[in-house]
Order: structure tokens, then C-alpha cells, then sequence
């Protein structure tokens, strides 16, 4: 789960023979035990997590789950609003070798690895920004 900015909210690395939907529960869940954004009302999601999905977010975080869906009648390749956010993090998670694949064998340690990736991608944009400040 990430913010407008790309950046994380909550992760959750789970087995590859549990559905996205049945996954998507589990990190709703835990960013609702998070608590850390009162704020938060709205979440969006690609088609693949319509259904009862948008029922239980409503009932269990008192989110609202919109769903963002492709024009059937557009062909090839169209950016759509939003759903672009989440995938343009997965590109920059690639970059870490260590998450190109899941190597690790308790699924804990490969989501505090995607939390270092991201301490280090969200330090590296604060040090740019900074670097120039006060240099003379």
C-alpha cells in the first residue's frame, strides 16, 4: 500500500498460492493496525480487487476501495489516473537486487527488506534536496 507519492504506507509479503484479494485483506488490515493515517478515506485499486473486497474495506477500515478500471474500447497501451502510483514503485523496488526475487525464507525478512529499499530510495531524495543547501 502506497501513498499519492509512490511511497510505502504498508507491506505485506505473503504466499504465492493466496489470491490478491485474500493478500489485499491482509495489508488493509495491517495499515488499519498501523493507524498511522487518520486522514485516509479513500484507497484505490486496480479491477483485479473488485467484488467483496470494496464491501469488507468499507465494514472493517471505513475506507472507500475505488475501483479504477480500463476502457474496454480503448486499444494498447493507456495511462490511467492513479493506477500508474503503485506500479511506478514496484520499478523502483526493482532496482534492489535483493528484491528481484524472493529469496528469503521467512516472509518478515523479505518485508523488512522492502522497507530498507524504501528508507534508502526516501533518504537518497532527502539528501538532493538538502545537499545544496548551504553550500556557498
Amino acid at each position: 500500500m502506497v501513498d499519492t507519492l509512490g511511497l510505502l504506507l504498508a507491506v505485506v509479503v505473503h504466499p504465492a498460492n493466496i489470491q490478491d484479494r485474500d493478500g489485499a485483506k491482509r495489508v488493509f488490515a495491517k495499515a488499519k493496525q498501523l493507524g498511522a493515517w487518520p486522514r485516509l478515506e479513500r484507497v484505490w485499486a486496480d479491477g483485479g480487487y473488485a467484488g467483496k473486497l470494496i464491501v469488507w474495506v468499507s465494514s472493517f477500515c471505513q475506507w472507500v476501495l475505488e475501483i479504477v478500471k480500463r476502457n474496454d474500447d480503448v486499444k494498447g497501451f493507456k495511462l490511467l489516473p492513479k493506477r500508474w502510483v503503485v506500479e511506478r514503485t514496484f520499478s523502483w523496488l526493482s532496482n534492489y537486487r535483493r528484491l528481484s526475487k524472493h529469496y528469503e525464507y521467512w516472509n518478515e525478512t523479505g518485508e523488512a527488506m522492502i522497507q530498507v529499499a524504501m528508507i534508502h530510495i526516501m533518504l537518497r531524495r532527502l539528501t538532493k534536496k538538502t545537499a545544496g543547501v548551504g553550500a556557498a
